[in-house]
């Protein structure tokens, strides 16, 4: 399969090498042509777990995202047509509360299903690699609900996005990019505030957003019921999953998200599967409620939250809303699924005006631009990078060193805290009020969406002379690992951006077709 698949590359860059020349060398093709990053092989280990599982490598994938958890799953279709679980990623960052997104400017990562094209794919993302989530659809425009260019992307920050680290980034694009090549047309991007069990509804039945969120379930139900991806249309300003004609009909359902529902029925198999898992939720949430289970806490203007594997390597890191609970602790060793950043914005605490919410979680960015990460394809540039790593790791103080001095266990800036102390005399309890008051509170201008300014950004948009570019399956080097050490002295926040540029937002690639950007290895 391997071998098949170096062939494929080798010939189809070949061909686009050739047609390039042919073509009087432009800039644009080429650079698509011999993109490093977009054309990484599938990992070996994933290629071992497909064969377990029964896979094929181009066989088509469906994307579930989880805010609270901070998980973001890829399932793939087995040889008995059904959807199995292949990966779970951690996300390194989201941002905004639990719900849906709303308005252009509430920093908010959508909620909902989407449908994620070859043209949505963006190989030249100013955050490695991204791909557009599709935000709004036809159920969010229904409803007026406006934003643009959220994505799925590389780096670990985010206004409005879902952020990985760059090699995660780089294993799910190349899992999407081989379903394409498979024949799949789109895949399903499923973004939910939480695993839909009857403990998290119970937890979050007081929420807002509840009347939204049972809708979407019914979509998750039929998933979890079926292991197939669900049909979505709209009608009436909702949702609506697996609908088909009914028996006497000769035409399928039109739908319109604004207009009146046609006549549609639910297959009976889903229908029926559906209903009894819904039955069981319903009588365990029951429980749940009647033995008092705490609700979650609404906390309006919460910036969001990171995976605990991120969490525990950034200093003063928190996870946020993905924490699950009060009392969890950060202190993990697993090992991080990727290079942390320095651009790294972690969660912070909940806003205190309701006037200016994610004020106060607003991270300053290092420079007007995002720092982008590039896969090395020689072996000067690994050198290179090994040999920063190496200087970055001899000055940072390591995990357990920041925690250490944090706590007043050593270190200048313990030493010169204990002195400060001791130059005001304080009650034995002090009170609460006090200290808070000690914690300085910074404000920052109001943020703006992820929409980037055109002018600043760096994420680099396709114009109609790449068109008809095709891209290659080469296979670059692999990218360098920055080491543990390196990536927990990674800063918490950043210094002021230019302009106003919001860091961690992605525009959309200009629309090319699937035959222009993935036919190239047919």
């Amino acid at each position: 399969m391997i071998y098949r698949s170096l062939v494929r590359a080798l010939i189809t860059s070949a061909a686009l090498g050739a047609g390039v020349l042919l073509a009087g060398c432009n800039g644009d093709e080429l650079s698509l042509a011999n993109n490093a990053k977009a054309n990484q092989p599938v990992p070996p280990k994933l290629i071992a777990a497909m064969v377990e599982k029964d896979m094929d490598l181009q066989s088509p994938i469906l994307v579930r995202l989880f805010k609270q958890e901070a998980e973001l799953e890829v399932w793939k279709q087995d040889r008995s047509g059904r959807f199995a679980l292949l990966k779970t990623y951690p996300i390194c960052r989201w941002s905004g509360d639990l719900g849906p997104k709303v308005r252009e400017g509430d920093r908010q990562a959508p909620e909902g299903f989407y449908s994620i094209s070859p043209a949505q794919m963006n190989p030249q993302s100013a955050y490695y690699l991204s791909f557009n989530t599709g935000y709004p659809n036809a159920y969010d425009r229904s409803l007026g609900h406006s934003g643009s260019d959220l994505m799925v992307h590389g780096d670990c920050s985010s206004r409005g996005c879902y952020a990985m680290t760059d090699e995660q980034i780089a294993e799910i694009y190349s899992l999407g990019r081989e379903s394409f090549f498979g024949g799949q047309k789109s895949f399903q991007l499923q973004a939910y505030p939480f695993r839909m069990t009857p403990l998290n509804m119970a937890r979050h039945r007081n929420n807002p957003n509840m009347p939204f969120w049972k809708m979407i379930k019914e979509g998750y139900d039929h998933f979890e019921v079926t292991r197939q991806e669900p049909k979505v249309d709209f009608c009436e300003k909702k949702y609506v999953f697996d609908a088909v004609k009914p028996p006497d009909a000769k035409r399928d359902p039109v739908f319109d998200a604004s207009a009146k529902c046609p006549a549609y029925v639910i297959p009976d198999e889903i229908a029926e599967g559906a209903r009894e898992k819904e039955q069981a939720d319903q009588a365990e949430f029951a429980k749940l409620v009647a033995r008092g289970t705490p609700v979650a806490r609404t906390n309006t203007g919460i910036d969001g939250g990171m995976h605990k594997v991120f969490a525990a390597r950034v200093p003063g890191g928190n996870t946020g809303l993905s924490e699950g609970g009060s009392g969890l602790s950060l202190l993990t060793f697993e090992k991080a699924p990727g290079t942390i950043p320095p651009t790294v914005n972690p969660p912070h605490g909940p806003v205190t005006s309701p006037d200016q919410p994610f004020v106060a979680s607003l991270t300053p960015a290092s420079s007007s631009e995002p720092v982008t990460h590039v896969a090395s394809v020689s072996p000067a540039a690994q050198n290179t990078s090994s040999q920063n790593s190496q200087a970055q790791n001899t000055q940072s103080e390591g995990f357990f060193s920041s925690l250490a001095r944090k706590v007043g266990l050593g270190g200048s800036a313990a030493d010169s805290t204990a002195t400060a102390t001791i130059a005001q005399p304080a009650p034995v309890k002090p009170k609460v009020a006090d200290a808070k008051a000690a914690t300085p509170r910074t404000s920052a201008p109001k943020s703006i969406d992820a929409k980037p300014i055109e002018a600043k950004s760096t994420d680099t948009k396709t114009d109609s002379k790449a068109a008809d570019t095709r891209q290659a399956s080469a296979h670059p080097a692999s990218k360098p690992v920055v080491s543990e050490a390196a990536a927990s002295a990674a800063p918490a926040s950043a210094p002021p951006a230019a302009d106003g540029l919001v860091v961690g937002a992605q525009p959309i690639v200009s629309a090319n077709s699937f035959e222009s950007r993935f036919s190239a290895t047919k």
